[in-house]
């Protein structure tokens, strides 16, 4: 390998833990390499204190936007700021969890690699853990070999830097969900082969109930956005263009009446995921009616 750049976007995450793991391994490859870490405009000052050291470590670079400018402008922007022909873009708050972690990816070949994540550290009652772990079977590399495109995921991918400035993040996608979604699609198009491997990083930092509420509704808005792009690649859009007429306005109908209810049930101690699917649902069937109503009223 001619060179490797570690890049890692983050927005209020500590990551000085994952960086000196990182570091710890690359140390010992015979390779070229380098951590560039893009803070994307943080507003909790004790984790940009946390994080500052960063700049001072050997093969590492802190770099402290003023504004935050999206998921997509932010890998993009690491992508222009690094030196090497390979990228290795990993998310701030996921964990290394194998010692030979850079090794496997030095030795793959293809232009697109994608290493999936595990899930570990269980929570009592919080809905993002229960969420992951319910979907934990569909990050098995098998199981991602069957449809390369549609699970694939920032989280934990290398590529080459020339093909990643050929095909850039689309940056309409500021806000949460769906920008990697895309990259697939974009990827697909052209006809470039993602090579899914067995080489995970592990999600164990969970974000509260309602954070992670706040964040799927966020990701539910970007679906609707970019809903003509996404229907074929969408398993909530396929599931919508489904159903009866009849069963939509039954589902919006519900969540206008009993959404309250559900988010406080998913807020709470003890949330329950056939309620949180039900939500999802009916948040976006709710969503899409209010936007129709303003843009036709």
């Amino acid at each position: 390998m001619e060179g490797l750049s570690i890049l890692i976007p983050t927005y209020n995450d500590r990551c000085i833990t994952l960086v000196r793991t990182l570091l710890e391994q690359a140390a010992i490859l015979n390779i070229d390499y380098e951590i560039i870490v893009a803070d994307d405009g943080s507003n909790q000052q004790e984790v940009l204190q946390e994080n500052a050291p960063i700049a001072e470590m050997d093969h590492c670079r802190y770099l402290v936007r003023s504004s935050n400018k999206g998921r997509a402008a932010i890998r993009n922007f690491l992508a222009q700021q690094a030196s090497f022909p390979w990228l290795l873009f990993l998310d701030s708050d996921m964990v290394v969890c194998r010692h030979d972690f850079l090794q496997k990816y030095i030795q793959c070949k293809n232009d697109v690699v994608y290493g999936g994540v595990t899930i570990r550290g269980a929570v009592d009652g919080n809905l993002r853990y229960l969420y992951e772990h319910a979907s934990e079977h569909e990050h098995r590399v098998e199981k991602r070999m069957q449809q390369p495109y549609r699970d694939f995921h920032t989280a934990n991918f290398m590529i080459r830097r020339e093909l990643m400035l050929q095909f850039p993040f689309d940056e309409r996608f500021r806000y949460y969900g769906y920008e990697d979604v895309f990259f697939g699609i974009t990827l697909e198009e052209h006809h470039i082969t993602i090579q899914h491997i067995a080489n995970p990083m592990s999600f164990e930092i969970f974000e509260n109930n309602v954070d992670f509420l706040l964040k799927t509704e966020e990701g539910l808005r970007t679906l609707y956005t970019f809903r003509d792009e996404l229907k074929d690649h969408s398993r909530m859009l396929q599931f919508i263009s489904s159903q009866l007429s009849l069963t939509l306005w039954l589902l919006q109908k519900w969540h206008h009446i009993m959404g309250t209810w559900e988010r406080q049930q998913l807020a709470g101690n003890h949330p329950q995921l056939w309620i949180f699917k039900l939500y999802k649902i009916g948040y976006y069937l709710d969503y899409a009616k209010r936007q129709s109503s303003v843009t036709n009223p």
